[in-house]
């Protein structure tokens, strides 16, 4: 054999083993996390930074509700399931695990426009149950109130109906499938009134204070702002994750990643 026809053969195999070890470690390797929408900022974020600090790495985020991230890890479709609400009895017996990796304030939003600055849990109660639905009953204007709130499967929902006790009462207007959806219907109405993860507020709406206090890290923290719930990280018990998301992992939930947390406007667990 000639030496020419030994080195095409050797660059043949060299290309071959490099393909095989094309989605390894090697060549960075990928990390998919999947579900809810009110995590996009805190997750976009920490992704963001893994990717920083690992050449070649791909981080993806597919946001498409707690439920569906719970379901998605659940059957192996990603790395690492996220979840605005603790998971339920059931789907830890399942082979679930979670694993807070923050805290979060649920904001009770209005329109800027809108005179009221301050409700009590009891009040939202009512007004999202259907007893009070005009404005002027609490201290605004002689309009109806509008109600804005999340879809059935949403941790957002799942948080805000059990603080407020109005499991299967509520009598929404609209049920929308993200945080950014909420916000953006509460912005374009004078008379609605929603629900969305603090961490995403933008200043088209504005976050009411509830039984006087204003939800911020510190209140969050000291649990004196009561509407909130944790974000949290979903896995399978006893399945290796690969190498590049078991990095992630502890990137993630290590006092480094706190910072990052905070100024994506959640508190850290950690």
């Amino acid at each position: 054999m000639n030496m020419k026809k030994i080195i095409s053969i050797l660059l043949v195999l060299v290309f071959a083993a490099s393909a095989l070890t094309g989605c390894g470690e090697e060549s960075g390797g990928t990390v998919s996390t999947d579900g809810s929408t009110s995590m996009e900022k805190v997750i976009g974020a920490l992704g963001e930074a893994f990717e920083a600090e690992n050449s070649g790495v791909t981080f993806t985020y597919n946001p498409t509700g707690s439920g569906s991230g719970i379901q998605a890890v659940s059957e192996g479709r990603c790395d690492i399931g996220l979840s605005s609400r603790s998971l339920k009895e059931e789907e830890k017996a399942e082979g679930l695990k979670e694993t807070v990796l923050a805290y979060d304030g649920i904001a009770v939003v209005v329109n800027p426009e809108n005179p009221i600055s301050d409700l009590s849990v009891e009040t939202i109660a009512k007004i999202y149950t259907g007893e009070i639905t005009n404005w002027k009953e609490v201290g605004g204007n002689d309009a109806e109130i509008v109600l804005i709130g999340r879809e059935a499967g949403s941790g957002t929902r799942d948080g805000f109906e059990s603080i407020t006790q109005t499991e299967d009462a509520c009598t929404y207007r609209q049920e929308l499938t993200s945080t950014g959806d909420v916000i953006t219907t509460v912005a374009q109405n004078p008379n609605a009134i929603g629900y969305a993860s603090l961490a995403s507020v933008k200043d088209s709406v504005r976050a009411v204070s509830v039984d006087g206090v204003t939800p911020s890290e510190d209140t969050i923290k000291d649990g004196s702002y009561i509407v909130q719930r944790p974000f949290v990280l979903v896995t399978k018990e006893g399945a290796e994750l690969s190498e590049t998301a078991q990095k992630f992992f502890d990137f993630i939930t290590s006092p480094e990643a706190a910072e990052i947390i905070s100024d994506a406007g959640a508190v850290p667990a950690n």
